[in-house]
């Protein structure tokens, strides 16, 4: 396999040296909002099913209405609803994210916790999730799995994995934690932008050598 590193350095020298793609939403809004725990997680939650334009645009509208967990907690859920409605499933996002803060005005003091396990304890609060406020909100070395690091890390031979639970094991146990904080965000891009679910670009990949997807498509 190759290593780690070497295969940061390609997708970054492909996405960064040949065209200037946009930071993905998390990225953006750690550094705008200068990584808030508290923002991180409820800008994790509508991103779900989100393209990233709209969920930048939406938490920024969200956060100047309501700046804190205690703002948020009390909010009307109408409001919310017309704030976040182009957002995918937003009826059902608006009560988790009302939930989501009372949960943490009551339990943590208005604080986000810092630990997975209690993140897990959050409604409709999954590993990758939990590990996205990790690693954007508390620069914490994890490795938030979604779709894309799911798609890559297979097509690439990282793992031989059905689900992003056992990528997230697998990949845990094989890469050095000192690129843990870099693989989501690298990964999500190129899978945004040049790895997609279909019709990857694989003209533009300097990872086509080491890609089942690539040599098993190469002669269609």
């Amino acid at each position: 396999m190759e290593p780690m590193g070497s295969i940061i350095k390609k997708m970054e020298r492909v996405l960064y040296d040949k065209k200037p793609y946009r930071l993905t939403a998390l990225k953006q809004l750690q550094e705008e909002e200068l990584g808030d725990p508290f923002k991180i997680l409820i800008g994790t939650i509508l991103s779900s099913r989100t393209r990233d334009e709209t969920t930048t645009k939406v938490v920024k509208t969200l956060f100047k209405r309501f700046k804190n967990a205690k703002e948020l907690a009390e909010g009307n859920l109408e409001e919310i609803k017309q704030i976040i409605y182009s957002i995918g499933f937003y009826n059902v996002k608006a009560k988790r994210i009302i939930e989501v803060s009372q949960l943490i005005v009551k339990r943590f003091d208005g604080k986000v916790p810092n630990s997975i396990e209690k993140l897990l304890e959050l409604p409709g609060v999954g590993r990758k999730t939990a590990n996205c406020v990790l690693v954007y909100g508390f620069n914490k070395p994890t490795i938030p799995v979604d779709t894309h690091v799911h798609r890559i890390s297979n097509r690439i031979g990282l793992v031989n994995t059905k689900t992003p639970e056992k990528t997230e094991i697998e990949l845990n146990n094989i890469i050095n934690k000192k690129y843990w904080l870099r693989l989501n965000n690298i990964f999500v891009m190129y899978g945004q932008n040049i790895c997609l679910p279909m019709a990857p670009k694989c003209e533009l990949c300097e990872l086509k050598k080491m890609c089942k997807f690539y040599h098993a498509n190469a002669k269609t």
